[in-house]
């Protein structure tokens, strides 16, 4: 079965359109803040984590996965071009492979983000003690108070902004730099040298201890799936302006947090690292031991506020995603209810606050445990996002490669170049007009492949082949890491396994349920663009409130003997987003137009009940001219409308079939245009 939605906008194809959205999108500084202070916040945390399994090895596999983590981003910045209405992952999940693993994805994320809270939050209050150093005992219970006082700011409706994040970020940065310069100071190159070898002394690596240390160390790198969140709220060119932030990432990531764990577990005495109460803190105890009280002081209380947002952003993602899991029709639409004072998702907000409250009372405030368990939905959305990035760049080179092997053969044919010219250019106009449909200035355009043209473009050359490779290597080592983790991480596979059976059982049960009580199938639709030409195909169009959409649904399904692929096609007239989209926010208008939803219901249903073996769907917000650019972009055979639509010539005006049928069904007359191309 192949099943496959479409969606666009026109509303907002040039700049004078979007003016409004973009002047306050995030530039490369402030994208790089926002996932600077979720990334640059592990440090705090991990190396006292890791001295627990891989003691003195911890920097060494910081610095060994570090190359992973580089190779991690330029997935990444792809995933944000490809898809610039968020949601990352599910997203990702949904359009590369099926609509079930885009659930999966909400799933893995979602895990990551209840710990992400729980552990932040955690680390966070223990960096505050040592500035007041009376909260010790009580570290636990101010945690749960912080998450929930989070979960009220959220609820009342203060949310995130990437100005304070920048804010955050910067002197993040700089305490990190001083810490650094301070250390450097007190000693040589020579001796910083001997560090690596005593990182070796006393341990026996094989190769288990090396895969379990490498897995591990990705604890060091969380947050980078945050960039894939800010799709909605980024500058345009997605892939210039995340390739800029992403490369800040790596460079301050890479400046500090791998020799900031080789100096904490190589140069703090051992009972620190052990000690539970202590190594949750060894960032500012290492600046208090090399430096002064007052370096210690101000990194304590950085870190602490840096944390404690880092939790607010988690909280932010996971409330965000179950609502695109509400959406999509994966849980229940108590989940997208909002509370009639601050008109905030009370509900999901609720899920995201006190699901993090309940793991950290249940593991009792013990960070090393959270730490085990951090990594199951870490490493399964990474290797879900990697492997369908690897899905859709195959897609675009097979589409590419057939593409200029058509024009091969019909450039050698005899007598036929100018045929063949006539051919190639009149594709280009059509792709063109196509283009416009998907002006990479809208921010509601693109999915996961390409159109035609710019595939033929991206992967022509060398710099795609190297590309491809890296990637495919990526997902290998990514996945090795997590099937590392799912077997020696009992506590995180058990959790995170836990919690992603029960999610995608209640997704299944509501989907039936769905199904069942309303007739329709609810499944999840992603933005992506027209691709290409499809001869010998039915396509179908729909409108907005319509009841004759059901009788031109059904004449598509049911005049298919030969099963042609069949394109659904909804024109929709809902306007266009006033306001800038929320961070984190996923975006798609096809989740908002509960009409579409109902209509591509009904359709996939009989769809499914016919055994169709290709069905797509496309949704498009514009003008009904679309419809006719749309046929001269396919090059279907039969064009199925309302009859009403050809007497009054409202959405096909500019469609030529060679002849006209009409069919009369119990909802009404249906009209076939039918053409020989």
């Amino acid at each position: 079965m192949a099943q496959e939605s479409v969606a666009s906008t026109t509303s907002e194809v040039g700049h004078e359109g979007s003016e409004h959205n973009t002047k306050n999108m995030l530039g490369p500084l402030l994208c790089w803040a926002v996932v600077f202070a979720d990334i640059g916040t592990s440090v705090y945390y991990t190396p006292g984590i890791l001295y627990q399994t891989v003691h003195g090895l911890a920097g060494f596999f910081v610095f060994l996965t570090m190359t992973v983590f580089v190779l991690l981003t330029l997935k990444y910045a792809e995933v944000t071009h490809r898809y610039p209405q968020g949601g990352g992952v599910v997203t990702v999940g949904a359009q590369a492979l099926n609509p079930w693993f885009g659930a999966l994805g909400g799933m893995f994320i979602l895990v990551d983000y209840f710990l992400t809270a729980a552990i932040s939050s955690l680390s966070g209050i223990q960096y505050l003690s040592v500035v007041l150093p009376t909260l010790a005992p009580y570290i636990l219970w101010v945690t749960v108070a912080v998450v929930i006082l989070l979960g009220v700011l959220n609820w009342v409706g203060i949310s995130e902004s990437a100005k304070v994040s920048l804010f955050g970020a910067i002197i993040a940065f700089i305490s990190d730099i001083a810490i650094l310069v301070t250390v450097f100071s007190h000693i040589s190159f020579g001796e910083f040298l001997q560090l690596f070898p005593k990182m070796f002394a006393n341990q026996h690596l094989t190769g288990l201890a090396l895969l379990i240390g490498f897995a591990n160390a990705f604890l060091a790198f969380s947050g980078l799936e945050s960039i894939s969140q800010l799709s909605p709220v980024m500058k345009r060119p997605h892939k210039k302006v995340a390739g800029q932030a992403l490369f800040l990432v790596v460079i301050t990531i890479g400046l500090t947090s791998p020799l900031l764990t080789l100096f904490s577990t190589q140069l703090l005495p051992s009972n620190i690292l052990t000690n539970p109460d202590t190594s949750g803190q060894v960032i500012s105890l290492l600046a208090g031991n090399w430096g002064s009280v007052v370096l210690q002081t101000e990194v304590a209380i950085s870190a602490s506020a840096l944390l404690v947002f880092a939790s607010n952003t988690a909280i932010i993602g996971a409330y965000h995603v179950f609502m695109a899991l509400s959406r999509m029709g994966f849980l229940p639409e108590v989940v997208l209810k909002r509370n009639k004072i601050r008109d905030t998702p009370h509900f999901s907000i609720a899920l995201a606050t006190f699901i993090p409250v309940a793991i950290l009372i249940a593991v009792n405030g013990n960070i090393n445990l959270l730490g085990d368990m951090y990594a199951f939905g870490l490493l399964g959305a990474f290797t879900l996002t990697c492997l369908g990035l690897d899905v859709v760049r195959t897609r675009d080179w097979k589409k590419a490669r057939a593409a200029r092997q058509q024009r091969l053969a019909l450039s050698t044919q005899g007598n036929g170049h100018a045929s063949v010219g006539s051919i190639t250019s009149t594709h280009d106009l059509q792709l063109s007009q196509v283009e416009a449909l998907s002006n990479t200035d809208t921010p509601l355009r693109n999915g996961s492949s390409l159109p035609l043209q710019e595939a033929q473009k991206e992967t022509h050359g060398l710099w795609f082949k190297i590309d491809y490779v890296l990637g495919i290597l990526t997902t290998l080592l990514v996945a090795i890491a997590w099937v590392t983790n799912l077997i020696f991480k009992r506590d995180a596979t058990i959790f995170g396994g836990s919690i992603t059976i029960v999610g995608m059982i209640i997704a299944y049960l509501y989907h039936a349920r769905s199904r069942r009580v309303t007739g329709r199938v609810t499944v999840p639709v992603v933005v992506t663009r027209i691709e290409e030409r499809m001869p010998n195909s039915i396509l179908a169009i729909l409108k907005p409130g319509d009841p004759r959409n059901e009788a031109v649904i059904r004449a598509a399904v049911n005049n298919n003997e030969q099963h042609r692929p069949v394109v659904f096609l909804y024109l929709s007239d809902a306007k266009a987003r006033p306001h800038t989209p929320r961070m984190m926010e996923i975006v798609d208008p096809y989740l908002d137009d509960e009409q579409a939803k109902e209509a591509f219901g009904k359709a996939e249903s009989m769809a499914l009940n016919a055994k169709l073996p290709v069905r797509k769907y496309v949704y498009l917000q514009g003008q009904p001219e679309l419809a006719t650019q749309i046929w001269q972009m396919l090059h279907p055979k039969d064009t199925l409308v309302s009859a009403d639509d050809v007497e009054e010539n409202e959405k096909i005006k500019n469609i030529n079939p060679d002849r006209i049928r009409y069919e009369v069904t119990p909802e009404g007359r249906v009209a076939h245009l039918l053409k020989r191309w």
